[in-house]
């Protein structure tokens, strides 16, 4: 008997390692950059390019995403911004520079409170560079890169971020670009919380999220060479992302990519 329950255990743990042996290496490669992180909707979104040391919300601070130089939040829901003064703290732990942060500007003031009710609590300095930025605002991370912020639409105040690439002489009809013409760029993240029937895209608006059915629809006026779709609701399986992406149609099959780790 003792045997016969060895070897189920063992026949348990071959079945994960092979389970896990099947899984995608960690992160992306699309267009020529590294995409790493995670974004499970209500429960985390920490988007990770290590090619330009950056990343976009914050999560609950995956270790991963401490090296990232420059940080950028997109609003205050918890799933996005929950883990700021861990990154904060956990880079001077680790002696890094002080990092930069953006946030929308109309929550640089609260987010300023945040840091010192953590100052308060935890005797730490903190410290980094807050900078509130608004829509329509550029920042530069270096003399050859610079950020955009543009509006998005939430249940609260939202902003996306299009990083551009000034040393590779940005085209002069991209120069000036509001944020709905993202569209026309190399590459673009995009929310699609929703991916089945059983949540109609009306549903989805009323959360202020997206339902792929309203990316395909608009297919044609996607220009990118490439779409990653973010932020899935947590009620899905990684099959149903899946066969939803593999499913889309042209001109868009081919072209998006989905980040599923966690799924």
């Amino acid at each position: 008997m003792e045997n016969k329950t060895m070897k189920d255990s063992e026949s348990i743990n071959s079945n994960r390692r092979g389970n896990s042996s099947q899984k995608r290496e960690r992160g992306l490669q699309i267009e020529g950059y590294s995409i790493e992180g995670l974004s499970i909707a209500g429960h985390e979104t920490c988007i990770i390019v290590p090619s330009l040391n950056l990343a976009f919300d914050i999560g609950k601070c995956p270790q991963r995403a401490i090296s990232q130089q420059f940080l950028f939040i997109s609003h205050g829901h918890m799933d996005h911004i929950g883990g700021l003064p861990m990154y904060v703290a956990t880079r001077s732990l680790y002696r890094m520079q002080p990092p930069t942060i953006i946030v929308p500007k109309v929550i640089k003031e609260s987010v300023e409170k945040l840091f010192e009710a953590h100052r308060s609590m935890d005797h730490s300095e903190l410290n980094h560079t807050l900078i509130g930025l608004d829509v329509g605002e550029e920042f530069y991370l270096r003399k050859d890169l610079k950020v955009r912020a543009f509006k998005t639409y939430h249940v609260i105040p939202s902003q996306g971020y299009i990083v551009y690439s000034v040393k590779q002489k940005l085209k002069q009809e991209y120069v000036g670009l509001l944020g709905d013409e993202i569209k026309k760029l190399k590459l673009s993240g995009v929310e699609s919380t929703y991916v089945e029937d059983k949540t109609t895209a009306d549903n989805a608006r009323e959360y202020g999220h997206t339902h792929l059915s309203e990316i395909i629809d608009l297919a044609d006026r996607f220009q990118n060479k490439a779409i990653l779709l973010i932020h899935f609701s947590a009620r899905y399986q990684l099959d149903v992302i899946q066969e939803a992406i593999s499913a889309i149609p042209p001109p868009l099959a081919g072209r998006v990519f989905a980040l599923t780790e966690g799924f």
